[in-house]
């Protein structure tokens, strides 16, 4: 009883502090990836199945039970901060739904290079070309221009989601959460940038 009473002051303390920055990473998550599968498809080799689940949570039973009092204890007390409009990572509009569309289309040209190892994924979620020696002579101006417009593109979305939810401040987290998402269902063999900015293979 003590630890949830000493959990419960915390979680109220700390929501007191971050009530207006609440950023809703799960949904967030679920928006990136429907985003990722639509424009590139999906690996679902990292997703946890429902029986592991289950095994985790009467493993941990207690933690989890607190884990939940606590989340509970929060939404409610972050619940003004999203008074003003209702968060929804997964709404769509036409500046959204035209920025999918042209990633889709514009991927199918970039893929062969991602399966090539000519390109590669950032930390920032956008694209680069990692070795260039890896693209044809007459095709780099063309895959240069092919990279530079599919990044202008992912930069406007992750503008968009925020302004949509009517939190432009959280534009850089939606980025980083595009960023792990990219990773975590990268296809085998294609590269991405590590923290310390060096490439690694899937």
């Amino acid at each position: 009883m003590k630890h949830i009473l000493g959990l419960t002051v915390f979680v109220l303390l700390a929501a007191c502090v971050t009530i207006n920055v609440y950023f809703p990473a799960a949904e967030a998550e679920e928006a990136a990836d429907r985003i990722i599968e639509e424009v590139r498809g999906s690996s679902d080799e990292d997703t946890p199945t429902e029986s592991g689940q289950s095994q985790s949570r009467e493993e941990h039973r207690t933690p989890h039970l607190l884990a939940v009092m606590a989340e509970r204890i929060l939404m409610l007390v972050t619940t003004p901060a999203h008074a003003q409009g209702q968060v929804d990572f997964n709404a769509s509009s036409p500046a959204v739904r035209k920025l999918e569309g042209s990633l889709k289309k514009r991927f199918a040209s970039l893929r062969p290079y991602f399966q090539s190892g000519a390109l590669g994924l950032t930390q920032e979620a956008l694209v680069a070309i990692r070795d260039r020696n890896l693209i044809p002579l007459a095709q780099r101006n063309t895959v240069r221009q092919l990279v530079a417009e599919q990044n202008a593109d992912w930069n406007a979305l992750y503008r968009e989601i925020a302004k949509a939810n009517g939190n432009p401040g959280w534009e850089q987290d939606i980025r980083k959460t595009f960023a792990n998402r990219n990773i975590a269902k990268l296809e085998k063999s294609w590269y991405y940038q590590s923290a310390d900015g060096s490439w690694k293979q899937k």
